[in-house]
């Protein structure tokens, strides 16, 4: 069981924070720690040997397995987009059904290290179903879903059909792994820019809100938006249209998009897997975005908000510095004048 208060600490209203700040992968930090570098890299967990490796090892399998031959992927026919759909849903069912299931409806772990001390609203006029979970299953299994498979479907006909390369292993080893590696920090720069155009106002009100209905995420809250945001949230894969790539890196680009945002919306710090043993989400920082609505607009590998002023890393300095910048905002706003 986890002893939260050697973690974090209870706000006056009930809500958990880590004791540490949200930061960036060491090779971003100074002075730099050759050390502290190595063990981010490839100790556990780390970029190698974490989320990553999940995502690659299942990636890989639905490659192998789960995944139509060439030759019948040449031609857009239904029958092997529909084995792709099937297979898609049985990630995302096992992936986001896990969290949920452990966190939220058994509540193996109660509130232990939980940011907000409230559940998810069952009942509220903000979701299109009256409950936060519905809504959530909805977009994501009738928009995502669907996105995902078609993003995928056209990317693997093209490669398939001879339209782009298909680069083999033998032919590129070192370009191969080293694609594999890369793909996560590409992922990374991707929603960063999409985040942030997305939170212009027009495109904020008519698509992004959706998803920003979760102030208090869950997992199913991840995938859970717009289908204009979902077009946007995958198209990180058509980087493969222009950079040469092996079919698996084109399915990894997309099984990262569809499972990495659980742990950051999952509402905990740390998940429980045994009596003494915990994973960390590394979540807080996505949090605060959903709380506070301007900052961490990316996942935290790279400091792409600190580059663009609107990093918080959770202490009371960086509050006081967001504070700051909407009063600064306010008084560039014209008060408008009657006549």
């Amino acid at each position: 069981m986890l002893d939260e208060s050697a973690l974090g600490t209870r706000t006056a209203k009930g809500d958990w924070r880590p004791r540490g700040f949200v930061g960036y992968a060491p090779m971003f930090v100074r002075p730099w720690r050759t050390t502290a570098v190595i063990r981010w890299a490839v100790g556990y967990p780390g970029y190698v040997f974490g989320y990553n490796l999940i995502y690659l090892a299942v990636a890989a399998l639905a490659w192998w397995v789960a995944t139509p031959a060439q030759a019948a992927m040449a031609s857009l026919r239904p029958g092997w987009i529909a084995v792709l759909l099937v297979r898609n849903a049985v990630i995302i069912g096992a992936w986001y059904g896990l969290f949920h299931w452990r966190l939220y409806d058994r509540r193996t772990q109660a509130d232990r290290c939980k940011y907000n001390r409230r559940w998810p609203a069952e009942r509220s006029d903000r979701f299109t179903f009256g409950s936060q979970t519905r809504d959530n299953l909805f977009w994501t299994l009738a928009s995502g879903l669907p996105i995902w498979t078609a993003w995928e479907a056209m990317m693997l006909w093209l490669a398939a059909s001879g339209r782009t390369t298909w680069y083999s292993w033998s032919d590129h080893r070192w370009w191969f792994v080293m694609w594999l590696l890369i793909i996560p920090l590409w992922r990374e720069v991707h929603f960063h820019v999409v985040h942030r155009l997305i939170h212009w106002p027009p495109l904020y009100r008519s698509v992004h809100s959706l998803h920003h209905r979760n102030t208090n995420p869950s997992p199913w809250s991840g995938l859970s938006m717009h289908p204009v945001e979902h077009v946007l949230y995958f198209s990180a894969v058509a980087i493969h249209l222009v950079i040469p790539s092996h079919p698996l890196h084109i399915v990894f680009t997309l099984v990262h998009l569809a499972m990495a945002p659980v742990p950051g919306h999952s509402g905990f710090e740390y998940v429980e897997i045994g009596a003494n043993q915990s994973v960390a989400t590394n979540g807080y920082a996505h949090y605060l975005h959903h709380k506070l609505f301007e900052v961490n607009y990316s996942d935290g590998t790279l400091p792409l908000d600190k580059w663009t002023g609107s990093h918080h890393d959770g202490s009371p300095e960086a509050d006081a510095a967001m504070k700051e910048r909407r009063r600064a905002r306010a008084a560039r706003t014209p008060t408008p004048v009657d006549d």
